[in-house]
């Protein structure tokens, strides 16, 4: 296995990034830095910029200003040695349908100078059963696999991740979630870009969301939430054990009431959930269809990315 990155380095960081086409600017002064050993979940709508950016993150697009760096390299002019510290898994790849999949990782490993066991990134993306099969008869969910596999065969620092689940059954999503914090687990960097919320709520320990070649906000998503004002809600049913006048003893937090349903928007849902779970043990009720809900990453993604009337 390669070195593991330390936890205190800076895998990338990115400022005043900006990339035009002509009189168009894609990229808009965007700034960012990723920490080593951290998911970090790239987002916006098409034609936000985030192709460009990871592009010129990767080394394979130049920029027309702002100072970027990967592992302390300026990816406009790579080294081998920090070739080897990159992994890439394209949105789409396309492996030629006779090889084995043991056939496929094998001939990548062959690129690079010390790469991962082909036998042990075989079972570490699940394909463990499916080594002597060819590319060809893989279902969708296991082609990616095999597509993860050549990406961090080269036992890469940081693994770029675009669109990794795109086309998946649940269950292939989760799995493919697994694999992802396998890769975490083992010290990886990995920079994902997702057009599932959940994925990236799920994966990622922060976000940057990205809109007209600007970065609109980063951070985690608690912090973004608060950020727009966003609080937890408690939702739950009241019953003839309790009545609205007895929730409003015990939470100061304003009430949404709707028929039987209540709920209350507060800023520390701990606390007023103790209360009221306290509130029901003393009266002997129950606080039917309760729920917590948390900011979620999905409507601050759409708030932040709506587009404005014209």
């Amino acid at each position: 296995m390669g070195n593991v990155p330390r936890v205190s380095e800076t895998a990338i960081s990115v400022s005043g990034l900006r990339k035009s086409y002509g009189e168009h600017e894609a990229v808009r002064g965007v700034d960012f830095e990723v920490a080593a050993g951290e998911v970090f979940g790239f987002l916006g709508p098409n034609g936000a910029g985030k192709t460009t950016t990871i592009e010129i993150l990767e080394g394979y697009r130049e920029r027309s200003g702002g100072e970027v760096s990967v592992f302390g390299v300026d990816p406009g002019k790579p080294t081998r040695a920090w070739r080897n510290r990159v992994g890439l898994v394209l949105q789409e790849c396309e492996l030629d349908p006779l090889w084995t999949v043991r056939e496929a990782i094998s001939l990548f490993a062959c690129f690079y100078e010390k790469p991962r066991p082909v036998e042990e990134t075989i079972e570490l993306v699940g394909l463990g059963d499916k080594r002597d099969a060819r590319v060809g008869t893989l279902s969708g969910g296991q082609k990616r696999r095999a597509d993860v596999a050549i990406g961090i065969v080269g036992d890469p620092d940081l693994i770029f991740l675009d669109e990794p689940t795109t086309g998946f059954d649940p269950t292939a999503r989760r799995d493919a979630w697994n694999m992802i914090e396998g890769l975490k687990a083992l010290g990886k960097t990995v920079f994902l870009t997702t057009h599932y919320m959940d994925e990236a709520q799920h994966l990622a320990d922060r976000v940057a969301i990205l809109r007209d070649g600007k970065i609109v906000a980063q951070g985690r998503t608690e912090e973004l939430g608060e950020s727009l004002g966003r609080r937890t809600v408690i939702g739950f049913a009241l019953n003839g054990g309790l009545g609205v006048e007895d929730v409003r003893t015990r939470v100061s937090a304003p009430l949404t009431i709707a028929g039987n349903a209540v709920e209350i928007e507060t800023d520390q849902p701990q606390q007023d959930l103790y209360r009221l779970l306290g509130l029901a043990e003393e009266r002997g009720a129950a606080l039917d269809d309760l729920e917590v809900r948390r900011p979620n990453l999905e409507d601050i993604f759409l708030e932040l990315t709506r587009e404005e009337p014209k």
